[in-house]
């Protein structure tokens, strides 16, 4: 049974101790999440809204409604048993009023032709433990191991330290995913326990990262220096987005100044639409509607450039 919005926020602020938490998916056989084989663990919540997101299921922290109106038939059975009677029917087409819905899921267990789902789930630390230590051997054949990515796995900081923990008593390589915004501390508590971290650079700017991101870029850029002066070893992941950080100057400044840190590796993310079809499924207006794409020749030319500064680039899809 899932708690209210109140409840899962509350959980996540600790009543558990970081026992519990809330995650979205869990992908095995990642190759493109750090090296090696890898199985990636995803927690729901995010401080950030980036305008580009493929997650959207990710960013609130607590369980959502996914929702095929294409699939429903009108049956009526999850009109019947909505106790706050947010689910109705508009224009021949199923309707679910997201302030009213206490997240009770019941409208799942009914539909028979799967028009609802739920994104987001509690798991337990052993629970998660078990299904990652399934493909120990191929971790220990590839030099895999373990991601914990999101939403922001700091939002959850004392389930994600606890599964650090947990992963370094079976000797997993551990990597962290993340956008770099959390306070220094917490950065702190989970840098021992962690091999690798994945840290996003989506724009140097501050102002122009608040504006498409929804967050200032002071704090992240503060924990990415602090990083490399602790010597953790680090990925730089950078979205190209369209008309935000893709032009040749900007890339020319990013790269120069990466070019003086120890930075094993960049990644380059090109923009695509793949998660748009979610936008609808959660009832939100995709933000990036009607933006041209990143052509292959125009992310192969951004690849050069950061390469002439000497640093080893990939181009991940």
């Amino acid at each position: 049974m899932f708690l209210d919005i109140k409840g899962e926020l509350k959980f996540l602020r600790g009543n558990q101790k970081g026992k519990e938490g809330i995650i979205f998916n869990i992908q095995r056989y990642s190759i493109h999440d750090g090296p090696g084989i890898r199985t990636t663990v995803f927690l729901k919540g995010c401080p950030l809204k980036c305008r580009w997101c493929s997650n959207p299921e990710s960013i609130n922290p607590f369980p959502e409604l996914f929702l095929r109106k294409e699939r429903c038939d009108q049956c009526g059975q999850c009109l019947d048993i909505c106790i706050p009677k947010a689910i109705s029917y508009d224009n021949d087409h199923i309707q679910i009023n997201r302030v009213n819905c206490n997240l009770c899921m019941k409208c799942i267990e009914v539909c028979p032709l799967n028009v609802m789902n739920s994104i987001g789930k509690k798991a337990s630390i052993n629970e998660i433990i078990s299904e990652v230590m399934q493909d120990e051997l191929f971790y220990n054949n590839s030099g895999g191991g373990v991601t914990i990515s999101g939403g922001e796995p700091l939002f959850q900081l004392e389930f994600t330290l606890n599964l650090l923990k947990e992963f370094k008593k079976r000797s997993l390589h551990t990597t962290i995913d993340t956008t770099g915004y959390a306070k220094c501390e917490d950065f702190e508590k989970i840098l021992p326990f962690t091999d690798l971290l994945l840290f996003d650079i989506k724009h140097l700017d501050s102002e122009i990262h608040q504006k498409e991101t929804g967050v200032a870029n002071h704090i992240i850029l503060k924990n990415f220096k602090n990083c490399l002066k602790k010597g953790i070893k680090i990925w730089v992941r950078i979205p190209i987005i369209p008309n935000f950080n893709d032009s040749n100057q900007y890339i020319a400044k990013l790269a120069k100044l990466l070019s003086k840190e120890p930075i094993e590796k960049i990644s380059l993310l090109k923009y695509h639409e793949w998660g748009k079809h979610k936008y609808n499924y959660l009832d939100r207006v995709y933000p990036l509607k009607d933006t041209n794409f990143i052509s292959d020749e125009q992310i192969q030319e951004i690849k050069s450039i950061i390469e002439s500064y000497g640093l080893k680039v990939t181009i991940d899809y």
